[in-house]
């Protein structure tokens, strides 16, 4: 069955297996970091040491998680995965903690989100390899018991790096940002995905996707999958440019990757509030959508392209953005 995995895929035998690149080799992209997660690696390999806690960050979809099991297959420890929100209490993390073996990664998604009590476990767990454990509560007799831990290397993923405390982001030895995917990049994740899913795709189609996958593997695949099925139904499988227009016009998606949610937002900035400024939590109860969801998933990319500001007074609709939706564009003195 196929699976969608941040846009990186690993082909294998009958197209069955995993489709996460296994190997820093095999994934696509963000070459920069790449470069210096293999130096970080190969170092901690010959000096026979786990590899240093790892923070990446970056907006959905950008291949965090897929990172986190490269991390894990390099070092050759055995991954275990966990998010920020399901570790409620200090006794769900040291659950967890206490079944790591040496050289083994605990990913941790979404890590922004940890509560503080945890995080405070966590900070000797990363530091001294150790944990604080309160014993003797039922006999009246309360004391802390050290309970050490073997090496281990901890991976977070957040979209929102800033939520960070100082004292847990000091504790990673590595701290990356994922970067938007440059267009041949997701081009070349394009035509690797059609090869693992024996589906024939010309360059002008494959380049057509990219361009409307807002640099975003993860929406270049999901776009794929779309753009196949209208191939299958319409032309015997085959994606053509001809086909691949269709398919993406009929999913509201444009010639810069905006959706029907992106529309609605800038629209609702204009019509509404006359461009700005206007706060997110306005915006998103006069269009009807969560502020979380704009903020992390929808405004990164329009801020990248250059469509809104972010200001003190609240967004701005910027000029390029009104040319794009052809409308007549008044300059605002907070512009």
């Amino acid at each position: 069955m196929d699976r969608e995995v941040d846009g990186n895929l690993q082909e294998s035998d009958g197209f069955e297996t995993s489709l996460r690149p296994s190997h820093l080799d095999e994934y696509i992209g963000q070459r920069e970091l790449k470069s210096n997660l293999k130096i970080f690696m190969e170092a901690a390999k010959q000096r026979n040491e786990t590899l240093d806690h790892a923070l990446f960050y970056g907006p959905p979809g950008l291949g965090k998680t897929t990172l986190a099991y490269i991390v894990s297959n390099e070092m050759h420890g055995n991954l275990k995965t966990t998010s920020g929100p399901s570790i409620e209490k200090g006794g769900d993390l040291a659950s967890i903690l206490s079944t790591l073996e040496a050289g083994d990664v605990l990913f941790i998604d979404e890590i922004h989100r940890l509560s503080k009590q945890v995080e405070e476990i966590l900070y000797s767990a990363m530091e001294d390899f150790c944990i604080d454990v309160i014993v003797g509560k039922e006999s009246g007799n309360p004391h802390s018991l050290r309970v050490p831990l073997p090496p281990f290397t901890l991976v977070g993923a957040t979209t929102r790096a800033g939520d960070l405390s100082a004292p847990l982001r000091d504790r990673f030895g590595i701290v990356s940002q994922l970067q938007y995917y440059e267009l041949e990049d997701l081009k070349q994740i394009i035509q690797r995905t059609a090869r693992v899913m024996n589906t024939t795709i010309n360059d002008e189609a494959a380049h057509e996707i990219a361009l409307r996958s807002r640099g975003t593997p993860r929406v270049a695949n999901r776009l794929f999958r779309r753009v196949r099925d209208f191939a299958q139904v319409l032309n015997n499988g085959q994606i053509s440019i001809e086909v691949t227009r269709n398919a993406l016009d009929c999913l509201h998606v444009d010639c810069l990757g905006l959706d029907a949610v992106d529309h609605k937002y800038l629209m609702g900035i204009i019509e509404r509030f006359k461009g700005g400024p206007v706060g997110l939590e306005a915006i998103a109860a006069s269009i009807g959508e969560e502020t979380s969801t704009l903020e992390d998933v929808y405004e990164p990319y329009l801020l990248q392209i250059g469509f809104i500001n972010r200001t003190p007074r609240g967004r701005i609709v910027t000029a390029k953005a009104y040319d794009h939706l052809k409308i007549m564009h008044q300059p605002d003195l907070f512009e």
